[in-house]
């Protein structure tokens, strides 16, 4: 039987290898962002599809998972990996645009794996991956909007978690506790995105797919991955 998985926050990093790694393993993958057109090349690599969503919009993630209803007979996986950044001093961070990033980041969460639980309590089975930071355990100076983000989306993995295991659904929660590679973007802040500093968006990806198989005796609802050179 052909699996199914949807990406929303689909972008060039953690998601893109997560996306290349399930097309491998046979899943049929639905991709969605804001800006779907930049999405084309990683959908054609894939044999997937791409899909325009704003997941802090209620309508929007209903019209995207109505366009997977009628893709997929079912949907197996679905990662949320969307977040927005708004730093600066807290004096100094803008109430709107601070807003905008919590409905990203915790209610966009909430939205789109609200809609996957809807799509897969009938079959009771699937999983739901959130991609969290080190921002969901440990809030930085300067970070105040992105710390309560994602520490708004651990607390809803967590519950989720626990609702919905009995009934036969998987919900985890990754601490990406670090810089993530990504070729895109060259280099960071004078950083060598090759450094054994920064996490490998491939090996990130093995331990989302190590998820979505583990057995049901042996779930997690939390795995926190590091960089092998870290800062402590």
């Amino acid at each position: 039987m052909t699996r199914n998985a949807l990406i929303v926050g689909a972008g060039s990093g953690i998601s893109a290898s997560f996306a290349r790694l399930l097309a491998k393993d046979g899943f049929k993958v639905a991709l969605a962002s804001r800006d779907p057109a930049k999405l084309a090349g990683l959908a054609a690599e894939t044999r997937g599809t791409a899909h325009a969503c704003d997941a802090s919009a209620p309508a929007s993630v209903d019209r995207l998972y109505a366009e997977i209803d009628r893709q997929f007979p079912r949907l197996d996986a679905c990662l949320f990996n969307a977040s927005a950044r708004v730093p600066g001093p807290i004096e100094d961070v803008d109430r709107e645009r601070a807003r905008e990033a919590l409905l990203v980041s915790a209610y966009g969460g909430f939205l789109v794996a609200q809609a996957a639980a809807r799509s897969m309590l009938p079959h009771k089975a699937g999983t739901i991956l959130l991609t969290g930071a080190s921002a969901s355990v440990k809030g930085y100076p300067r970070s105040a909007v992105f710390a309560m983000g994602k520490f708004a989306l651990r607390g809803l993995a967590q519950s989720m978690a626990r609702e919905l295991a009995p009934k036969g659904i998987h919900v985890a929660h990754f601490v990406i506790d670090g810089g993530v590679r990504n070729a895109a973007k060259g280099r960071v802040e004078g950083a060598d995105m090759a450094a054994d500093s920064f996490l490998d968006p491939e090996a990130i990806a093995a331990s989302y797919l190590h998820v979505v198989h583990q057995p049901r005796s042996a779930w997690t609802w939390e795995v926190e991955l590091r960089p092998w050179l870290e800062r402590f």
